[in-house]
């Protein structure tokens, strides 16, 4: 998913953990190169990625960096 603002895009992406595995949401945006297209908007890029977890039906995990 992305979110776009007037100073910054945000790129999510999801994943249900016990599916995935731990750490796989922000690992995937950045092994795809999702932020590589909104690279000369001039605008900071932001990488989100949120991890489920099917047993406790929360949010397990949210990690996020700057692309």
């Amino acid at each position: 998913m992305a979110v776009h603002t007037r100073a910054r895009i945000l790129l999510f992406e999801f994943k249900v953990r016990e599916q995935a595995g731990p750490g796989t949401a922000l690992q995937q945006l950045k092994a795809r190169g999702y932020a590589d297209r909104y690279s000369g908007t001039g605008k900071a890029v932001h990488l989100v990625g949120v991890e489920f977890s099917a047993e406790t039906r929360n949010v397990a995990l949210v990690e996020a960096e700057m692309a």
